[in-house]
């Protein structure tokens, strides 16, 4: 008889644990990666009164002695994303957890709501250092993704570094029917090695019938010597330059129509001298430059120079790079986001604080860059919801209230069952 006590009570404790599972599932409802848990039960050993017969004919005689709790799983599916608008919020879709370093060491979190802190660190909602891959290889500026992990830091008012001017281009017609001696000229901006901006003008004089001189010239004031209002020729000699009957560039300086290389002297402002690369055609052979009987005019000029620029925005890509967006229109990666998958993620313990912990039955992390080895990718701008199913956790609610009430009943029914016992001594 004490037997169903015992078993009553076993049923009480265990579907109270997981009304209180339950509880804290709905509870974390919108914290963001969250993962939802549920109860595993098991009944527990069973008494056996009578032994079966030796022939096998009858079965033995057993009392079980209520229910446990074999333990709690987590649930590891993808809960839906939701878009922020914040530029540091990044969502796992798929395998993976990020990598980051707290007061505890390393940890393991889905939540991937992260912002920038006074030093640039990049940073979980309660301070924790998200880690990734920082180390750039110096040729080819790539982010190095097979070295340790770091602390991801974008310090603020990071700059780009300028990229001095290597290759002009300037897309002209030559009126072919202006009289000889009228001048075209097109300017164009330049940067030099300290990311100063100068303007370079090319001035064409006609000469004759297709043929034409060229110089080209920069204000003396920006030149190391030079006057400012006084233009300063770049090149060692004036050129000359000529179109067959059909307005084609057909040559330069008396030979085959070429590039024409330029060396600017050296900079007031302790800039080095500048070498750049006028485009006179194009890859496929086409010339930039035409003599038709149409207005001189410039249709487009371009050049590859940037000066120095700042950090305006950063934005996540699918692979987990941090790429950063300069002032000057420039973008670098700056970091690359590292991912941590585990043989067994239900064996991670919960930290709080939406991280996790690897244990034994986790196994050790494999480490790595999002895309790449069964892990996920990323969604920058966006968060991970948590993936509590209110209507399931509501049945489930009901299911364990019942399940409980049932076992208190039973206790009850055992009590009144015992005092009638005592009872009938009397």
């Amino acid at each position: 008889m004490l037997t169903s006590l015992y078993s009553g009570l076993s049923g009480l404790n265990a579907n109270a644990l997981q009304l209180s599972l339950i509880g804290n599932n709905l509870a974390n409802i919108n914290t963001p990666g969250y993962k939802s848990s549920t109860v595993a039960f098991q009944d527990l050993l069973s008494q056996t009164l009578t032994g079966g017969s030796s022939a096998g004919s009858i079965n033995f005689l057993q009392i079980g002695l209520g229910a446990g709790v074999a333990g709690t799983n987590q649930n590891f599916s993808q809960g839906s994303l939701q878009a922020t608008g914040i530029n540091t919020n990044v969502a796992i879709q798929g395998e993976g957890f990020f990598v980051v370093r707290g007061s505890e060491g390393v940890n393991y979190t889905r939540a991937g709501d992260f912002h920038i802190d006074a030093t640039g660190n990049l940073v979980t909602s309660d301070g924790a250092f998200v880690e990734g891959f920082t180390e750039k290889d110096p040729l080819t500026n790539e982010i190095v993704t097979s070295g340790a992990l770091s602390n991801i830091t974008i310090p603020p008012g990071t700059l780009f570094p300028p990229i001095p001017t290597s290759n002009t281009k300037v897309v002209a017609n030559l009126d072919a029917d202006a009289p000889a001696g009228a001048t075209f000229t097109s300017s164009i901006r330049v940067v030099d090695s300290v990311g100063a901006a100068h303007e370079v003008n090319f001035t064409w004089t006609k000469t004759g019938v297709s043929s034409y001189d060229y110089d080209v010239t920069m204000d003396g004031g920006d030149l190391t010597g030079g006057t400012a209002g006084t233009p300063v020729s770049l090149l060692s000699a004036t050129g000359s330059m000529t179109f067959d009957s059909d307005g084609v560039l057909l040559d330069v300086d008396g030979a085959a129509a070429d590039d024409v290389s330029i060396t600017t002297p050296t900079f007031a402002n302790g800039a080095a001298a500048l070498t750049f690369n006028w485009d006179l055609l194009n890859d496929d052979g086409t010339a930039n430059l035409t003599n038709y009987a149409a207005p001189s005019a410039t249709a487009s000029n371009s050049q590859n120079g940037f000066s120095a620029g700042i950090l305006s925005t950063i934005v996540v890509g699918g692979d987990g790079t941090i790429q950063g967006i300069f002032s000057n229109g420039q973008t670098t990666g700056l970091a690359r986001l590292a991912l941590a998958t585990f043989n067994n993620p239900g064996g991670l313990l919960k930290l709080g604080g939406n991280r996790y912990n690897l244990s034994i039955s986790s196994g050790e992390p494999s480490v790595g860059v999002a895309g790449d080895g069964g892990r996920g990718t990323l969604a920058g701008s966006t968060l991970e919801l948590s993936n509590v199913d209110m209507a399931a956790e509501f049945i489930n609610m009901i299911v364990a209230q019942r399940g409980y009430q049932a076992n208190s009943r039973m206790i009850t029914t055992t009590d009144e069952i015992l005092q009638e016992s005592i009872n009938l001594k009397r």
